[in-house]
């Protein structure tokens, strides 16, 4: 089994990826600076194999120090959000996310050199398909398509062009993994100054799924929703993401390559929003809603071609939109009641 540096482990996806690792029997280094919900707490923060570190991945020799005996790196902390949160913190992202990638290959390129670490496995994002005109994505069209126009596509891209500069010029080895639309528990409010709102109720600037079920939980109706509403996405539950990761960690064949992670199956925001509503308010409530001003970076399709990671790494995102919104509902309903969201 290897031993794995996770950055960015009290993150989102980070939180999935390390219970999946460690349900694999890796040895799992967590660092987590906390910096965008505050201190939290996992199931798995007691394993014996599991060790966790409150610091800043921004930190080149704190990052050096943890890869000590490391196999593998996951190259997962930024400071990520959802549409609201490109634009609060446009540069914010592209700063401190440029500053982490760095810090990070410079630490990687010192373990390698030295013999203990294999390879670096890099969280991307179906972002850097924002600026496409045909679907679905394939891996490679990141660079025949025009750049993003976000801060934070751009910026995703250019950890692509870390990695395989890290490659070109040090050959330490690599893989890139893109997430699209991640779905699951364990989010709260993100913490920081800019306030979102969206009708009478303050977004909690994470992602579609959990705002759109907080605002029928507070009783917001019409319900808003950004647009007309035809927006198409793939909605990946993190339990399938993290297997998805953890496989490519440790997949031959994934050596010096990139995959699109994703449900195959499309959704437009009108249609999940109408399916929340059914799962909270019942068959008989009618579903009424209004169209917000889009932001400008509200991409309107993210389709991805899963099939590089279905043949290659064996890799199938199967579980279905209406069982993940039975596990989130219910988690987004209690941090509503409680306070949190």
């Amino acid at each position: 089994m290897a031993k794995v540096l996770v950055t960015g482990s009290a993150g989102f996806i980070g939180g999935y990826l390390v219970e999946e690792l460690l349900d694999r029997g890796h040895e799992v280094v967590g660092i987590d600076n906390f910096s965008k919900y505050g201190p939290v707490t996992h199931s798995y923060d007691e394993h014996p194999r599991f060790r966790f570190v409150e610091g800043d991945a921004r930190d080149v020799d704190l990052l050096t120090e943890l890869l000590d005996g490391c196999d593998q790196l996951v190259a997962g902390a930024a400071m990520i959000g959802g549409i609201s949160y490109f634009h609060a913190y446009a540069y914010d992202l592209l700063a401190t996310n440029e500053r982490i990638m760095a810090a990070t290959c410079d630490a990687a390129i010192r373990a390698h050199r030295e013999g203990g670490l294999e390879k670096v496995t890099y969280l991307s994002s179906s972002m850097v398909f924002e600026s496409t005109e045909h679907w679905p994505s394939r891996e490679g069209d990141e660079r025949r398509v025009p750049p993003p126009l976000s801060s934070y596509g751009f910026q995703k891209l250019a950890v692509e062009y870390y990695a395989r500069a890290a490659w070109e010029q040090y050959q330490v080895p690599y893989t890139i993994v893109r997430p699209f639309n991640c779905v699951g528990v364990g989010e709260g409010r993100a913490l920081g100054q800019a306030e979102v709102l969206s009708g009478n109720v303050k977004l909690a600037m994470s992602h579609v799924v959990p705002d759109l079920v907080q605002k029928i939980v507070k009783g917001q109706d019409p319900l808003h929703i950004l647009g007309e509403g035809h927006q198409v996405r793939h909605y990946t539950y993190g339990g399938d993401l993290a297997r998805g990761i953890a496989t490519a960690i440790g997949h031959p064949a994934a050596r010096n390559e990139d995959f699109n992670l994703s449900t195959s199956e499309s959704t437009s925001v009108l249609a999940l929003a109408e399916l929340i509503w059914r799962k909270i308010k019942g068959p008989d409530v009618p579903f009424r809603y209004v169209s917000d001003e889009p932001f400008q970076y509200d991409v309107q399709k993210r389709v991805p071609d899963v099939t590089k990671s279905r043949e290659v790494l064996g890799f199938e995102a199967a579980t279905p939109l209406d069982e993940m919104l039975d596990e989130v509902i219910p988690w987004v309903t209690r941090a509503v009641e409680e306070g949190r969201l």
